[in-house]
């Protein structure tokens, strides 16, 4: 199994305050102080009604916490791990008040994590028989790029670039401005350090000659047909890492993994994973 990296403690607080306050308002959640007692205490569980793979439940967690430390849970089911309908992800037990104000924040977290888990899942196991990794992209929903990428890993993939910072990926435009392929793959050799990895995106087979000869680290095959794309893996004779990327869909990755290429981008897995159908059911003492 792939070593999914644990979530930053920081991001997550920070996250949390922010939608949790987005939600609460200045007066907090009215109708259950109208009519839940203080001293109120209740049992809830998070289930599956789906299946899929689940994700994001430490920020579910968080949530609950963040409005009282108090609460107990039992987690049945870890990030990465898959579900079936009417199974228990997690187990709470606490005051019903701070339970009930945060069930949406947390739903809404582990639903659209998990569904872009379960999403993922789908893509690596039409690849299953070929070497390539499904990869995600930058096409994540703003200020959860962090979050989104961890579903990503708990559905079996493998992540991009984080952000612009990671390393140099020079894209069409990059070249159009730059003058060309030869031009802007030299300007990135002579500004990037030495543990600063280049990816150069190319269109068309004569692009791709021309990056042979000066040479990358991978180099990006964007909307290629799958004969195309076996061409290029065979020009490149295993010289720098292939990656396909271009409208690529669940009809479509498996023919393009058996091309031979290393890596498929999949901005479907972030900015299209249709939410996953988690509920919690609660229960007052």
């Amino acid at each position: 199994m792939t070593l999914i990296p644990p979530l930053n403690p920081m991001l997550i607080e920070d996250v949390i305050d922010r939608t949790l306050a987005e939600d609460l308002g200045r007066a907090g959640d009215i109708t259950t102080l109208a009519t839940i007692p203080a001293s109120a205490r209740a049992r809830a569980v998070i289930a599956a009604r789906e299946s899929g793979v689940i994700a994001g439940s430490d920020l579910a967690i968080a949530a609950f916490r963040r409005l009282d430390q108090s609460i107990r849970f039992d987690t049945h089911v870890a990030d990465g791990v898959s579900v079936s309908k009417g199974d228990v992800a997690l187990a709470i037990e606490g005051p019903a008040r701070a339970i009930l104000s945060a069930e949406r924040t947390a739903l809404n977290f582990v639903g659209r994590l998990s569904g872009i888990a379960s999403l993922t899942a789908r893509y690596v196991e039409e690849v299953k028989n070929t070497k390539a990794r499904i990869v995600c992209t930058r096409k994540t929903t703003p200020g959860l790029r962090a979050f989104e990428k961890h579903a990503v890993r708990c559905g079996g993939g493998f992540n991009h670039r984080f952000g612009l910072d990671d390393a140099i990926l020079i894209k069409d435009n990059h070249i159009a401005v730059a003058g060309g392929v030869t031009k802007a793959l030299r300007a990135a050799k002579a500004f990037a350090g030495h543990l600063v990895k280049i990816e150069i995106e190319v269109d068309t087979l004569d692009q791709l000659d021309e990056v042979i000869h000066e040479g990358a680290d991978v180099v990006l095959l964007d909307n290629m047909t799958p004969a195309q794309l076996k061409d290029a893996v065979v020009r490149l004779k295993g010289k720098m890492l292939t990656e396909a990327s271009g409208g690529v869909t669940l009809e479509t990755v498996a023919a393009i993994a058996e091309s031979g290429v290393d890596m498929i981008s999949v901005g479907a897995l972030t900015h299209s994973a249709k939410v996953l159908d988690l509920g919690l059911d609660i229960a007052i003492d």
